[in-house]
């Protein structure tokens, strides 16, 4: 009975407009508006309701540790700094694994990069049709080279398809993407590198500008020489 009774058309009951003598005070809040405002109100209502019962049965004597490690700025729980949290030991080992991260995206991308250039490369230079001959004397050899020179045809050079032309395009900015990367991973990888060396503790310093026999605007450092045993 509930499908036919769903079935049967029914009239909808628009609620009324605001008045025109009343246009100054804004629209007029329909019913949805009030379910919309009446939700948030009860909510917050809720929410004072709960932390109100948690100040009224909060223990005076609970305690953990994080009490120690924060402190409260304008009501606020800030955390104590964490930059001295790992040692010295265990940042070396974190960035070792990051330049291995970033070794092994980079050969990928240069694997890439020449995987793709030598497909651009066959397709660009397509491989000549070349048959080789043997003649017995001269006589032959100039007969065998006539008949070669009429049935040689040129191939037609803008009879390329249109996706073809557009495929090849596309496969061209790939490349220069690729390469890009490749370049930026590569500076990446020797800035990276080059921070993992200066935390170690091995004596170096830091070379003047006339020190250098390629200026460059980057810091270039040099270590001293230790024996090793």
């Amino acid at each position: 009975m509930s499908s036919l009774r769903n079935a049967i058309s029914r009239r909808a009951h628009k609620e009324r407009a605001q008045p025109s003598s009343r246009k100054k005070f804004g629209l007029l809040e329909k019913h949805k508006d009030y379910v919309v405002r009446a939700k948030a109100f009860h909510k917050k209502e809720e929410t004072l309701r709960k932390l109100k019962e948690k100040a009224a049965f909060r223990n005076p004597d609970e305690f953990y540790f994080q009490m120690i490690k924060t402190r409260t700025v304008d009501g606020v729980h800030k955390p104590e700094n964490q930059a001295n949290k790992y040692t010295q030991e265990e940042l070396m080992l974190m960035k070792t694994q990051d330049i291995g991260y970033i070794l092994q995206k980079l050969q990928s991308e240069r694997k890439k990069v020449e995987k793709l250039t030598a497909v651009l490369h066959s397709v660009d230079n397509h491989p000549s049709n070349r048959h080789i001959y043997y003649a017995e004397d001269r006589e032959e050899a100039r007969e065998l080279q006539s008949q070669a020179s009429e049935s040689r045809v040129t191939p037609p050079s803008g009879d390329i398809p249109d996706p073809i032309k557009r495929k090849t395009t596309v496969s061209y900015r790939e490349l220069e993407a690729r390469k890009s990367r490749v370049n930026q991973l590569e500076k990446l990888y020797m800035e990276m590198t080059l921070k993992k060396e200066l935390q170690k503790k091995d004596r170096k310093r830091k070379l003047r500008e006339d020190e250098l026999t390629c200026p460059t605007s980057k810091p270039v450092y040099k270590w001293r020489s230790e024996r090793k045993r």
